[in-house]
């Protein structure tokens, strides 16, 4: 947990709010304004009440009520006028903060994904932003302003007479000793409640995304009863929150009230003593009724603080997450590509891995020529995946290299190598969007004829039956299709890009018989000029390739024809077999 001070931690965010700093400056110029005005008005009434007291007429009377009518006037116009400054700036900082932080999102590795739930992400981007927002349009700008509007108001109260002046002071210790211990308790809790919301955005996410498994399986009622369970430890996190702003409030109300109780017995001992006129007494509780907004609100605007706080901590441990996948500095460039694809002596273990763990990947070595289709095999968990997603740098290696027409792909930026290298995964992801945006999501200028190859050598010629066409919106991840349909839609995306190196893993998993059939002859087609490396579940797939890379215990043991390596090699026979085995079933 950030243990900064609240200054501290509040002031990071200033340079993405420093274009709205003149617009919210304004607004507590105008806060200000209308606080100087309501104080203005008991002095107005001190004139008054002399006056009267000093048997003046009526018309005395009328200048001094429509002064305090012009006072109460400006005080609302300069309230008007600070929601008027502070709303619109505002609202373009939250929008500023959020594209930072999905930009952020965007460039973090697939690392930083796999450990962080995406409720977590999701509270951050909206939950989290509109705190921050609320508090810099009218936390801040109220706590500026209040505090100086009850500094300005002490000082009044003591003009009036330091002793009524001297009660008031005394009285606020207790305020001020009791907001240092709230602002430590309330911050704690603050950041539990808006951890424990992120963990609920998580559960209902997770919940939606996986309700067809919840029904088939019968168990909606247990996960709505774990929900249950996380909502109520949440309720009583914000019922502990709300306790906490209770008891102080009890301190705001009731410190003020005691202290107008003993100020009131002070200050007619004060008149009848003659030392302190009627209209100055009737000003001073004046003043202390104008006070009481201020320091009513000291509480709330805290706990809007350290929920601000909270906010701005969860944010930037998003923000300043390490990028560790980056462009380097002296970046190369790929003049004439080839789609040469070399691993050369590769190792690779995750950040997690326990240190007595040998690595994932133990010094793979691979070439794939230009216009080669290599099928890579092996058990299940042998690093398959993890091989291919090294290829465009969704991981780094952490020893050897992986090279592009000789090019480490590190020393390529990242948006040139992925111009080079499309891939397909066996969990086809597809967005809110219609079929033409999602197949050309890496080629968005590619011709029709180009989108309609595409799907015609996935066989997604299905497309067209949709009620829309290629312009039929996708539901949320696709769901709204079947997973044979997810798989060829993501496929035509990977070959509209046309790329010089198509990477596929298992993209074929949820396809009959027949159709895989008819999409491996069509790439039959793309697969002559473009070099291509397969992650096989299947033998049909295996089949594909013009030759095979055996992965064992985190290195090639055997490359070389699918009938060769089945003619020589015994647990490239075992893994085949366990293949025909899994199609079976």
């Amino acid at each position: 947990m950030n243990d900064k001070g609240t200054a501290a931690t509040l002031l990071r965010i200033f340079p993405y709010a420093k274009q709205a700093l003149p617009r919210v400056i304004l607004g507590m110029v105008a806060a200000l304004a209308g606080q100087m005005f309501a104080l203005s008005i008991p002095q107005l009434l001190q004139g008054l009440v002399n006056s009267l007291s000093d048997h003046g007429t009526v018309a005395k009377l009328v200048p001094a009520v429509l002064a305090v009518l012009g006072m109460g006037a400006l005080e609302a116009g300069m309230i008007l006028l600070r929601r008027w400054f502070v709303l619109v700036p505002g609202t373009h900082v939250e929008a500023g903060l959020r594209r930072s932080l999905y930009a952020k999102l965007q460039d973090l590795p697939i690392s930083f994904h796999d450990r962080w739930p995406s409720g977590q992400l999701l509270s951050r981007a909206t939950g989290d932003l509109s705190l921050i927002r609320r508090w810099l349009s009218f936390g801040l700008v109220l706590f500026v302003a209040n505090s100086i509007t009850i500094v300005v108001g002490l000082a009044l109260l003591f003009s009036f007479h330091w002793i009524l002046g001297l009660i008031f002071l005394v009285c606020s210790v207790p305020i001020w000793i009791r907001g240092y211990r709230f602002e430590k308790e309330y911050h704690a809790v603050a950041r539990l409640s808006q951890d424990q919301a992120g963990d609920l955005a998580t559960s209902v996410e997770e919940a939606v995304h996986g309700i067809r498994v919840l029904k088939a399986f019968g168990r909606g009622d247990f996960m709505a009863g774990k929900f249950a369970d996380a909502s109520q430890s949440l309720l009583k996190t914000e019922l502990s929150k709300a306790g906490l702003l209770a008891n102080i409030l009890i301190y705001l109300i009731l410190v003020p009230e005691f202290a107008v109780g003993l100020s009131l017995f002070a200050g007619v001992w004060l008149v009848a003593s003659h030392q302190m006129t009627v209209g100055a007494l009737v000003a001073f509780f004046a003043t202390a009724t104008v006070l009481r907004w201020p320091t009513e609100s000291v509480g709330f605007l805290l706990s809007m603080t350290q929920d601000a706080k909270t906010a701005v901590e969860r944010f930037f441990e998003v923000i300043d997450a390490p990028v560790e996948i980056t462009d380097p500095a002296q970046l190369q460039t790929i003049n004439k590509p080839q789609g040469r694809l070399e691993f050369k002596d590769v190792h690779f273990r995750f950040a997690d891995t326990a240190a007595d763990k040998p690595d994932l990947l133990r010094g793979v070595n691979l070439v794939l020529e230009p216009g080669e289709s290599v099928a890579l095999i092996g058990v299940t968990g042998c690093g398959k995946s993890t091989l291919t997603a090294l290829t465009t740098r969704l991981y780094d290696v952490t020893g050897g290299q992986v090279l592009v027409d000789g090019i480490d792909v590190r020393d390529l930026s990242r948006e040139e190598l992925r111009s080079h290298i499309a891939m397909a995964f066996e969990d086809a992801t597809l967005f809110s969007a219609s079929v033409r945006e999602n197949v050309l999501l890496g080629a968005p200028n590619a011709t029709d004829e180009d989108l309609k190859q595409a799907l015609e050598i996935a066989q997604a010629q299905f497309v067209y039956e949709l009620p829309d066409g290629l312009e039929t919106r996708i539901g949320e991840e696709g769901m709204s299709l079947s997973g044979g349909q997810r798989q060829r839609l993501a496929l035509a995306r990977s070959v509209a890009a046309k790329p010089e190196i198509l990477v596929l893993d298992d993209p074929l998993s949820a396809l009959d018989v027949d159709t895989e059939a008819m999409v491996e002859a069509a790439l039959r087609t793309v697969l002559s000029t473009t070099t291509a490396l397969i992650v096989a579940h299947r033998p049909s797939t295996v089949q594909l390739a013009d030759k095979v890379a055996l992965l064992e215990e985190g290195r090639i043991t055997a490359f070389g024809k699918h009938t060769d390596l089945l003619a020589t090699n015994a647990h490239y026979r075992y893994v085949i077999s366990s293949l025909d085995e899994e199609v079976a079933k």
